[in-house]
């Protein structure tokens, strides 16, 4: 049984969890949510001055929740890309620390290997997560507030990109569009209950509908949604600029609102049905699809790609809790683990640092010798 201390402060969340093997015994998170609401968005200095703040506390909780103490601990695990540079430095300062105070083996993790190996994850006494054996080579839909990607999963550790975000990701095309709305930030789950109420009024663009490949572009969605309330706010005989649609400054009646979450968030659910569609019949070998990052925590979202993949004979693979869909060390401790396992260790802490726009399928072998 290995034991493995995680860090995860790629973006604006704090958070530290114990992993053995495959169960995450805690999974600490302080969120910081409140502290960039006000901005509209995650401001990376707020985010390190954040971290810095609350890792110490959110280290002794999980450590205090998992049972263990830090002489239990056989490896350290850190997020070290992609993500907020400044971000990322805090929790990789401590985790070299740890690791040499300690003197254990460090892992450096790729923060979207995380979130897609979420779904092998277990809880603390063995229920959930997926043999991976059974489902490889699959394919991995990653949609988050910084990525949208395809990626084939052709084993644990080896890992292929076969579509990407041109522009704006669709967590963030959520928020942007939520600030139009006056929503505040986050807006993704403002949006997606606020959906429910509403009906399919607007007829909005399908991203990148013909473009003949796997990549995704949310950019003219958002344009499209600003010219919408525009439009509308002038027929009402108000004038107003882009400039004031854009920063949510433009005062709108609640069916508007809820009417253009519906729109909006099926014309994103379409996008990506289309793609996953067009991947599998491309690659049409894979045994499953799943599903990380934040955005899909969207039941609506979720269920799109659900009813996708089962048209297609697939099982859709979906991490055991919801928390494991947004950034959290969990997800980071069993990558950790399962890369530790493949012998792959920072040969030199010292050397250790990070790497904001690291890809998935980069192995980062500079940081890594192979047992």
């Amino acid at each position: 049984m290995v034991k493995v201390l995680a860090i995860e402060t790629s973006c604006d969340e704090t958070s530290v969890a114990v992993v053995k093997n495959r169960r995450i015994l805690s999974n600490i998170l302080a969120t910081q949510v409140k502290y960039h609401a006000k901005y509209g968005g995650g401001v990376p200095d707020l985010a390190r001055r954040k971290h810095k703040e609350f890792l110490p506390s959110v280290l002794k909780r999980a450590l205090q929740v998992s049972g263990a103490t830090l002489s239990d601990i056989d490896v350290i695990a850190v997020t070290v890309g992609p993500g907020l540079a400044i971000a990322l430095e805090v929790g990789i300062a401590k985790a070299k620390e740890l690791a040499k105070r300690l003197n254990k083996p460090l892992v450096a993790v790729n923060h979207m290997e995380g979130h897609l190996l979420a779904v092998l994850a277990k809880n603390r006494v063995g229920k959930g997560g997926y043999d991976e054996k059974k489902y490889l080579p699959w394919l991995g839909v990653l949609i988050s507030g910084g990525h949208t990607e395809l990626v084939l999963v052709e084993e644990v550790g080896r890992y292929r990109i076969i579509g990407e975000t041109l522009d704006d990701a669709a967590g963030e095309a959520f928020d942007k569009i939520g600030r139009m709305l006056g929503l505040g930030y986050p807006a993704g789950p403002v949006i997606e209950q606020l959906a429910k109420k509403g009906r399919d009024r607007f007829v909005l663009p399908v991203p990148m509908k013909g473009s003949g490949d796997l990549n995704f572009s949310f950019s003219g969605l958002k344009t499209a949604v600003l010219y919408a309330i525009k439009d509308y706010v002038c027929r009402s005989g108000r004038v107003c600029g882009l400039k004031e649609v854009a920063s949510g400054q433009v005062e709108l009646d609640k069916e508007f609102v809820q009417d253009m979450a519906f729109s909006f968030q099926k014309t994103v659910g379409l996008a990506l049905e289309q793609k996953i569609k067009s991947a599998l019949k491309k690659y049409n070998f894979v045994k499953a699809v799943s599903i990380g990052g934040g955005v899909g925590s969207n039941l609506y979202i979720r269920s799109v790609i659900r009813k996708t993949a089962r048209s297609f004979g697939l099982p859709l693979l979906l991490p055991y809790s919801k928390k494991l869909y947004s950034d959290n060390a969990g997800m980071i401790g069993v990558a950790g683990y399962l890369k530790y396992c493949r012998g792959e260790v920072v040969a030199d802490v010292d050397e250790l640092d990070r790497q904001p726009s690291l890809r998935v399928e980069e192995v980062s072998s500079k940081f890594k010798v192979k047992s």
